[in-house]
């Protein structure tokens, strides 16, 4: 069954969510950390759209491949730094905050590790992608080939 198309329907919606993407674009949040939350997050989410375009934006930017596909195991593996691993988890907390939410001891640490503005543009990171795999996914946003 075909979908709506969002952006061509409601134009102004499109425009608040790329505003949020600007406000994103000229914070501190480094780049490498915004990709690795918007493809953890497309993964918990399924969303193959979003998954196809930030995994080709990491590697862009210098993200490996190796990285990526050990992604959704990166408890597993020494690949990822502290903080990263610290980001990835806020990322997973967040995404599923029906689950409990993020922990006093997560809070904490992100706070100590990111400081409270980074926490705050990592937090708002996570809920523009989770915004996005939601439209992307309830309009069946197919994937370019």
């Amino acid at each position: 069954m075909k979908r709506i198309d969002l952006l061509s329907l409601e134009p102004n919606a499109y425009k608040a969510m790329f505003g949020l993407e600007s406000y994103l674009q000229n914070t501190s949040l480094q780049k490498s950390h915004y990709e690795l939350i918007k493809i953890r997050a497309s993964q918990m989410n399924g969303c193959a759209f979003c998954l196809d375009m930030h995994t080709k934006d990491a590697i862009k930017i210098g993200e490996t491949q190796q990285r990526i596909f050990l992604l959704n195991a990166w408890r597993e593996t020494s690949l990822f730094t502290e903080e990263e691993k610290t980001l990835l988890d806020l990322t997973e907390k967040i995404t599923l905050i029906h689950q409990g939410g993020v922990s006093d001891e997560l809070y904490e640490k992100a706070v100590n590790t990111f400081g409270e503005h980074y926490l705050a543009q990592i937090i708002m990171a996570i809920v523009a992608i989770n915004g996005w795999n939601r439209i992307a996914i309830s309009t069946h946003k197919d994937v370019a080939k």
